[in-house]
This record gives C-alpha cells, structure tokens and sequence, in this order.
C-alpha cells in the first residue's frame, strides 16, 4: 500500500472515529509503527490532524474545540438513546423526588425518555439550566418542572454564569443526570468552557447522587478544564465497556459502571 493510500485511510478514520492510535494503525497497516508516525507527522503537516501520545485525533478534538448541538444530536444517536434507558434504570419503578438534568445531547437524550419512565401522579421534581432539556419535558404531566436562568450559550443551549452556578448552589437534588466532553483516570471529568465547567461543578456538589451519562467515544478525552474527580461520580452508565486503565480508576473511586 502507498503512503498517500495509508494516508487517506488514516483521515477517513479519523472523521468516523475521531482518534487513532499508532500501534493500530501498524497492526492494520501490517507497516511498522515508525512509518505510522511519519504518516501521521505528514498529516499534522498539511493541517489533518493533531498529534497526541500514541496517536493522534482530529483538528476539531482540540481541548477547547466544540461541536455545534446539531452536530452532537445527531453523532452516537443510537449509543445516547440506550445510554438514556440505561440511566432511567437507575431511578427504578417507584422513584420519588428531585431530579436534575444537566445540558449536553445525552442528558438531553434522557430528559426525552424521562416522562414515559414515570407514573402519573409520582410527584416528580426536575430541575435544568438546559433549554433543550426544557423543551423537552414542558407541560409534562407526570412531573414539575424547574427551569435555571443566566446567560445562554449558543453552542450548548444551556444556561450558565455566576446566577446559574448561585441558584444551583441553592438546592440538592436527590439525583443528576450529568455529560461530560471528556472522561480519564488522570484528569476526571471535563468540558471546553470554564463557564459550563463552573455550572457541571455546582450541579455535581448540590446532588445527592451523580449518574454520569457518557458515550465510550468521550473515555480518553481530556478537555481544557476538568469539573470533577472520578470518586465525585456515583455511577457511569455508558454503551461500551472502559478500557483497562480507566475501568481500573473508576474502581477505586467507587464508581458503579452500568453498560447499556
């Protein structure tokens, strides 16, 4: 196989997946891994990628780079809707309480299915800043709901600043549903914009009980600021099994993982 052949092989996966690795790549290349890194050295060269410790991801993986909500609704549809049955299982049959749904796609893909998973009459409160969540569960039936306000991002829908992060403070949840950009054993969990990373933070110290939804395609990602420890998170629940080194972290941090 020619170089340019490898190359091209080498952005397509990088648009389907959004990282490689070099010892992959070698593998699948059947080339040794020197030749993989002067691939990858060629591709940072002409602007396709940035190279990262063994390997390299997107030019849009960037630690502050964010997807449009467009975008994000509809990458790993599948993974956000089983992760959102999942993340509803935790609640069991008979819950009730409070609840608060973080911003984010998959959060998003819960507070869809949320009201179906309720009975009528259960009491439920649920509190946002996200207004796509909102959207989502206004005049509901089965539940109350609580919108938070400040100033709203674009590119996430969700409010945030110093009045959000005050009126967060304010409660406690007895559970939250909350996303993440980027989730690692060394770096927690983390998100582009120190703003929504204030808001996430405030959201995780006010709940009772944090049910991180995450897709696998965020295990590995370290993002400009991190919100949390792990040991700050009482469940994951996610579509694949973590690798060795991050499934590793999150037992010692006590952290259930439930793979939808």
């Amino acid at each position: 196989m020619y170089a340019m052949e490898r190359q091209q092989l080498i952005e397509r996966e990088l648009r389907e997946v959004g990282r490689v690795s070099v010892v992959d790549l070698a593998r699948r290349f059947d080339v040794t891994t020197e030749t993989v890194r002067r691939d990858l050295d060629r591709l940072e060269t002409v602007g396709s990628l940035r190279r990262v410790h063994g390997g390299a991801v997107g030019i849009d993986r960037a630690s502050t780079a964010e997807s449009t909500l467009t975008e994000r609704r509809e990458r790993q549809g599948d993974a956000k809707r089983a992760i959102a049955a999942g993340a509803l299982a935790v609640l069991g049959s008979s819950f009730r309480g409070s609840i608060f749904v973080d911003a984010g796609t998959t959060a998003a893909a819960v507070a869809a299915v949320l009201p179906g998973a309720l009975s009528a009459g259960t009491g439920v409160e649920v509190v946002t800043h996200s207004l796509e969540a909102a959207h989502l569960l206004a005049g509901e039936e089965r539940l109350s709901l609580t919108t938070i306000g400040g100033r709203v991002r674009g590119v996430t829908a969700a409010a945030v600043g110093a009045h959000t992060v005050r009126a967060i403070g304010q409660l406690r949840p007895d559970i939250a549903f909350v996303g993440t950009n980027g989730l690692s054993a060394g770096f927690g969990l983390s998100t582009p914009d120190p703003e929504e990373a204030a808001v996430k933070t405030a959201i995780i110290q006010s709940a009772r009980r944090v049910v991180l939804v995450a897709d696998a395609a965020k295990f590995g990602e370290e993002l400009l600021v991190s919100f949390a420890r792990l040991d700050e998170i009482d469940v994951l629940v996610t579509d694949a099994s973590p690798s060795a080194p991050l499934a590793e972290a999150l037992a010692d941090a006590d952290v259930e993982v439930r793979v939808a």
